[in-house]
């Protein structure tokens, strides 16, 4: 009998381990970094010695109205330990009174009661200004103009309102933005509905500059940079984490060159050569928050396509205990054509952006070129045939079956942090 290797994927909250041919298996994860002995200090580091201009102390007066935007609850974002480091840095210069916390939702739900204590804890719940994010709320919008290659802007009142406006959030390679992060936090995260549809129209999501790691030169990113940068962010903060979602490093300051400094060691942890093109790939979204539902899912479906042989098959274990979501309209545009090519068809030649057409946009992209099977324990076969996906009860069967049938010199390949991991063939 062939031997087997035991792999671990990252899958919701407790994991899920897999037995696979040990002799075709190639398993590709990202550097696994300690995490920093103290990471208190390390955040504090951050804000006292700026990769570039002032500490944050410099920037900040009393008196001053500060915002600062989050990531919201599907990203693993340590914003309790992110928000106590700001509010001690800036004891007897600023109040929690003084403070907004804005979740960056983009065009995704806000985040209930719950789900904030949870992301910050009971006690700066209870102590503090705290706004979800809502891009379709006129009322809470501000209009500033035009910015970038023709995107017009709004952003969160309250942001464009304070004196101080700081982003927070952590750095991971994106499957069309290059990397999250940084400018991210300001467009999509606090922007208004038309401006997020225009950064993710059909044109940007299917340029070839559009994707894992890329910034300069990516038309999303290009005009993400140009909206944060257009229109003022006084302090960038943000983190690293390894697969424990502890933090690894901090970076504070000037926003670009922040941001800059902190994907260059993302970049080194997690982009990982492999010699050739798999036959099958298993891949996973990083486990919960990152799994919680197949939008997200698309992210880890993604970064296996980018090795995945033609006509390959891509196995993607994800969760989804949130299902689709059934909130948005991507379970909708999804299920709106019978195929990914009318699909991407349909969505190339429309005239205005669909809210959740770009995700949708970039599953069919891997979809027109392998096939897709999930395993989850949240989602029923009728629900993932209308996703144009077949459900995977057992994984282990699934690579021995499709190994089989491809003959004896096929191989698999595994992602198990999903697209913590971003493979590429090497030349």
């Amino acid at each position: 009998m062939p031997e087997t290797l035991s792999v671990e994927l990252a899958y919701g909250r407790t994991g899920l381990t897999v037995e696979l041919p040990s002799e075709r298996t190639t398993v590709v994860a990202p550097a696994h970094p300690p995490a920093a002995p103290d990471a208190a200090a390390a955040l504090r580091r951050a804000l006292v010695e700026p990769v570039a201009g002032p500490p944050l102390r410099e920037r900040v007066r009393p008196g001053q109205r500060i915002a600062v935007s989050l990531c919201d609850a599907t990203r693993p974002q340590p914003r309790e330990a992110m928000v106590r480091a700001l509010l001690a840095e800036l004891e007897g210069i600023a109040t929690r009174e003084d403070f907004t916390l804005l979740v960056a939702t983009g065009t995704h739900r806000g985040n209930t009661d719950s789900e904030l204590r949870a992301m910050l804890g009971d006690e700066l719940v209870e102590t503090m200004r705290i706004i979800n994010h809502d891009c379709r709320d006129p009322e809470v919008l501000c209009a500033l103009g035009t910015f970038g290659d023709g995107v017009p802007v709004s952003l969160n009142r309250h942001w464009v309102e304070a004196d101080v406006r700081i982003t927070t959030g952590f750095v991971e390679p994106h499957f069309f933005a290059g990397f999250s992060g940084g400018p991210k936090l300001v467009a999509p995260g606090l922007a208004g509905l038309d401006t997020v549809l225009t950064l993710h129209d059909a044109a940007r999501i299917a340029s070839p500059r559009a994707t894992w790691a890329v910034c300069e030169g990516n038309p999303v990113h290009d005009d993400v940079r140009a909206i944060a940068e257009g229109t003022g962010v006084d302090y960038a903060f943000d983190v690293v984490l390894n697969r424990e979602q502890r933090i690894v490093e901090a970076f504070g300051g000037d926003l670009l060159p922040m941001h800059a400094a902190a994907r260059e060691v993302v970049r080194e942890l997690s982009m990982r050569p492999v010699p050739q093109r798999y036959d099958v790939v298993v891949t996973t979204n990083s486990g919960y928050p990152l799994d919680q539902n197949v939008y997200q899912a698309v992210k880890g479906m993604t970064a296996a396509a980018t090795v995945v042989k033609p006509g390959g098959l891509i196995i993607c274990a994800a969760e989804c205990s949130d299902g689709f979501p059934d909130h948005g309209s991507f379970r909708e545009v999804l299920a709106s054509e019978p195929t990914p090519e009318a699909l991407l068809r349909t969505i190339s030649g429309r005239a205005e952006t669909v809210p959740d057409q770009w995700q949708v946009q970039a599953l069919a992209r891997v979809l027109a070129t392998a096939r897709v099977g999930v395993h989850t324990t949240d989602l029923t076969d009728a629900q993932l045939r209308t996703a144009h996906l077949h459900r995977i009860d057992d994984i282990a069967t699934a690579v021995a079956e499709e190994l089989a049938a491809r003959g004896p010199q096929a191989r698999v390949c595994v992602l198990p942090e999903g697209p913590q991991t971003i493979p590429y063939v090497e030349a």
